[in-house]
């Protein structure tokens, strides 16, 4: 019998990124249903933010913060191969290698703003010129902690989340499974997304679920948030971890 056999999923990701986190959920037996809490838009003009990031190739290091920002802001590299570029996590760094981009500083262990300021790489960069690709309202944590090392930061906001607006007839969909006890887990890969979430249906009916979330910083700030349901905790908002914490959760391990 499949691990997730029974289990109804709520995934929350927006539509583009849904796909392949659902395809690896139905594998293990889980039954989905989606309903987007964000979307994801590009912003701003490129060619002015072209003209204000200047020559590519003046930066010593081109950081990505997202799957995202690869796919609205790798133009700006101008088909450039010779350039040093980071990536926050593997999803990120696939999505370099498929533009045909290689990636010479990621994380090791922990894949967020934290884990990539760990890099060795990146612990004596006072005199370097930094660009840091990634959504409008992102985390300031890259750029703060960059800059108090010395180097020179330019920001690219190259996409912009906003929120999602599901139908009634989609909220009610989802209600009706969550009455019927037919969905057991909801997704939230972010703050933003559980944050949107809360106040998506009445009475609430997402807090009867398992929320499965990347790491205890997002699980503290949705605590903080007034979020009472039961966590399980991925190891990263990579699929594959997503997946497995969910497989640990349904088999009663300890910490799932």
């Amino acid at each position: 019998m499949p691990a997730l056999d029974g289990i109804g999923v709520l995934v929350t990701r927006p539509e583009q990124q849904a796909t392949p986190l659902c395809r690896l959920l139905e594998a293990q037996g889980a039954a989905t249903i989606r309903l987007p809490a964000i979307e994801i838009k590009p912003c701003g003009d490129l060619r002015a933010l072209r003209a204000r990031v200047g020559a590519i190739e003046a930066f010593d290091l081109i950081v990505f913060t997202s799957a995202n920002a690869v796919r609205f802001g790798s133009m700006l590299l101008e088909q450039r191969r010779d350039l040093t570029l980071a990536a926050i996590g593997p999803a990120t760094a696939r999505a370099l290698n498929q533009d045909g981009y290689r990636v010479t500083v990621q994380p090791e262990a922990d894949f967020d703003s934290e884990g990539l300021l760990q890099s060795p790489q990146l612990e004596h960069i006072s005199g370097h010129r930094i660009l840091l690709i990634r959504g409008s309202e992102g985390r300031p944590l890259l750029q703060q902690e960059f800059r108090n090392r010395g180097a020179h930061v330019v920001s690219a906001d190259v996409y912009e989340r906003t929120p999602a607006n599901p139908s009634a007839e989609q909220l009610a969909a989802v209600q009706s499974e969550i009455d019927a006890g037919r969905l057991h887990v909801i997704t939230a890969t972010s703050e933003e997304i559980g944050s949107r979430l809360l106040g998506m249906l009445p009475g609430g009916g997402l807090q009867k679920l398992s929320w499965l979330v990347p790491g205890e910083r997002v699980a503290a700030a949705l605590r903080r948030r007034g979020l009472l349901a039961p966590l399980v905790t991925a190891a990263s908002a990579e699929d594959q971890e997503l997946v497995a914490a969910l497989v640990r959760w349904r088999a009663g391990e300890p910490g799932a």
